[in-house]
């Protein structure tokens, strides 16, 4: 690990990093607002500088959180987004009208916030964790920029989570499913009245369709706050999608407001509910009609590395970052949608805490085999483990053990490769599980093919 010496500046974005991982990871909690009160508090609450756009939900924010910076940029505003976590590189976490952070611009960023870190190490209970810092960070950095409009990402949940110093004006909700059960709540109820905590007074609530129960407390907290809520399949919705070249042409309306064959190039009905979630987004942000050929623009413009992208051909190697039962579902529905592949061969590596069984059967009809593997994370469930489980699912000659991630992509390349065809093969491989797994076989695939 690299030290940091006191008092000398960070000089490479490795220092950086490891001087955020050597404080609480991000998977270590401690539910509470008072630490990253006091930083912005030191920072001179930069937070309060921009308008803010506050996303939450289980599934769907990171694409979501894209496709409004996209619209937005279109409309000529400087926009800063907060995403986490990153896929390949740290920098990605604060972009600025559209470009994660350069390496100088993020060593810029962390030095100048470092110094507050240790005053409110020294006067907290516990110390500032990893993200609450990147939080921090990103604030900072868009008031430094300066940004018109923050797009910002809640971690997890939304009442405790460190982004939620901000106010947004307008809180954007995704669709709300059962995750992190133990810091949330065991009950779809429970997570959406955690995830209702960014809905603030006055501001503008944008919802996905939601479970019954998860509906009812994002309109109490709306009630009770005094916000306006806006409901997909009643404020707006997706009119129409048909599978095209690169993506798919899509019809929303928002409102009275019909906006027909727009080209969105992303994959799967879950990708143009999203890009009406975010046109209802910035359209309750700016508080006026969208002109069709900004949505036009914005939409076509939209990208979402890891979701559903196809990163290599022949054979075709596509990358998605679902990581529980919702978000396979998601997936497998959208591989028979957009596609026709055959073979389509798994390469699974999921985080030990996930629903791991919910996401195999949830892939099981699309996947003719599956090679389990792990990610570098320690969180990773071991390949044996999952193997046994994938198993149980698939059966015994559906299912490959490979622990190296490089190793475990060969073997799914040969196998969907195992049909007899020419080189130009009709399979493809699907890497699935996590934004970690999606991310490193994101970086190996680059690498093989330079």
């Amino acid at each position: 690990m690299t030290e940091i010496p006191m008092g000398r500046p960070a000089q490479t974005v490795a220092e950086v990093e490891d001087a955020l991982l050597s404080r609480w990871p991000e998977t270590r909690l401690e539910p509470s607002l008072d630490r990253i009160r006091a930083f912005v508090d030191y920072l001179g609450d930069p937070q309060h500088q921009y308008d803010v756009l506050h996303i939450t939900g289980t599934n769907g924010k990171t694409s979501t959180s894209r496709i409004i910076d996209s619209l937005l940029r279109t409309m000529n505003l400087r926009t800063g987004r907060f995403t986490s976590p990153h896929l390949q590189r740290i920098n990605e976490r604060i972009s600025v009208d559209g470009e994660p952070l350069s390496d100088e611009d993020f060593v810029f960023a962390f030095n100048d916030i470092a110094p507050y870190t240790h005053l409110v190490d020294a006067d907290q209970p516990y110390p500032l964790s990893f993200f609450e810092t990147v939080v921090g960070m990103a604030y900072a950095a868009f008031a430094d920029k300066p940004v018109d409009v923050a797009i910002v990402e809640v971690g997890m949940g939304g009442s405790w989570d460190a982004t939620n110093v901000a106010d947004g004006r307008v809180a954007v909700i995704t669709p709300v499913g059962m995750d992190h059960a133990d810091y949330l709540g065991s009950t779809l109820a429970a997570i959406a009245r955690e995830k209702a905590g960014i809905i603030k007074p006055g501001a503008i609530v944008v919802t996905a369709k939601q479970d019954p129960d998860v509906l009812e407390v994002l309109r109490e907290q709306a009630r009770e706050v005094g916000a306006t809520i806006l409901e997909e399949g009643v404020d707006f919705e997706v009119v129409s999608s048909t599978a095209a070249v690169g993506g798919q042409m899509i019809g929303v309306r928002l409102g009275t407001t019909v906006y027909d064959e727009i080209f969105l190039p992303l994959y799967g009905e879950h990708q143009a509910q999203n890009a009406a979630l975010a046109m209802a987004a910035v359209r309750a942000l700016v508080e006026t009609d969208l002109e069709g050929e900004i949505v036009g623009e914005g939409l076509a413009n939209a990208t979402s590395p890891g979701r559903l992208e196809i990163v290599r051909s022949s054979p075709t190697i596509i990358l998605d970052s679902a990581h529980n039962p919702a978000g396979a579902i998601a997936t497998a529905a959208a591989l028979e949608e957009s596609f026709n592949f055959d073979p389509v061969i798994g390469v699974l590596s999921a985080m030990a805490d996930k629903d791991v069984e919910g996401i195999l059967v949830a892939l099981e009809p699309v996947l003719q085999h599956v090679v389990v593997t792990q990610n570098s994370q320690d969180r990773a469930m071991r390949a044996e483990r999952l193997g046994a489980k994938a198993v149980e699912v698939f059966g015994e000659d559906r299912v490959t053990v490979v622990p190296e991630l490089g190793n475990a992509l060969d073997a799914a390349i040969a196998l969907s490769e195992s049909d007899g065809n020419d080189s130009i093969s009709s399979g493809a491989v699907l890497v699935i599980g996590s934004v970690v797994t999606a991310g490193e076989a994101r970086t190996l695939t680059a690498r093989r093919q330079r």
